[in-house]
């Protein structure tokens, strides 16, 4: 009974001891991770992070880091996924409000304006003394505001070129309808001129052919009266 006792309080031990080390790994893994942060080295930092969300995916510290290591790589995409991890995991409000800071940050810098407003007034309501969050949520409202009116002129004047061509379009037409009616006169005259030239011709023709004729019987009659004789 003893021994079977003293199995089992061993066992205990060396599951508790386990989850320490474990423990130990990760938080060991992120301390590397930011002193290589700190030495601008974020390709090998986010290695160590990544160790470290593998020991321990519910460590809020570890996917909150990772998601900085990709943000200073440019790893946008995949920062904003950690980040709205780490957001889902953290109970601290100081460090929720920081994640959704930098989710406004790598938003505004993609002029995601409508997304990065979402993100600072997120970060507000769980730290509402940030200043810093409080500039650039007016800074995005502002440069959204401008983005509105650029669009609508942009609009506008699009409008205003497709107007300005179907004018021309239209007075292009009616000087064109214009030269037709101005050509359709000249073009009557014409055959009319031939007509006429025509019925000339006609005539000229029938009055020669009366007078070749004329000129035929006359011989032709001399003989016939000179055979008579």
């Amino acid at each position: 009974m003893k021994l079977k006792m003293a199995r089992y309080i061993l066992s205990i031990l060396l599951f508790v001891f386990a989850l320490t080390v474990n423990a130990q790994n990760d938080r060991q893994l992120i301390r590397e991770g930011n002193r290589m942060f700190n030495k601008q080295q974020y390709d090998k930092a986010e290695i160590q992070y990544r160790k470290a969300v593998s020991k321990n995916p519910s460590n809020p510290q570890a996917v909150y880091n990772l998601g900085c290591a990709l943000m200073m790589q440019n790893k946008d995409s995949a920062a904003i996924v950690q980040y709205e991890k780490a957001a889902k995991l953290e109970k601290n409000k100081f460090r929720l409000a920081s994640a959704y800071h930098n989710i406004g940050v790598i938003c505004q810098n993609h002029k995601m304006y409508g997304d990065a407003i979402k993100a600072y007034e997120q970060a507000l309501r769980n730290n509402p003394k940030d200043d810093e969050t409080r500039y650039n949520l007016a800074l995005c409202k502002k440069l959204q505001k401008n983005d509105k009116k650029d669009n609508n002129k942009k609009k506008q004047d699009k409008k205003n070129e497709n107007n300005d061509s179907q004018k021309n379009n239209d007075k292009n037409n009616d000087k064109n309808k214009g030269e037709n009616k101005q050509q359709q006169p000249k073009e009557q005259m014409s055959k009319e001129n031939a007509e006429q030239l025509l019925n000339a011709a006609i005539q000229n023709e029938k009055a020669t052919q009366q007078r070749l004729k004329k000129a035929m019987q006359k011989p032709g009659q001399r003989r016939r009266s000179e055979k008579n004789w």
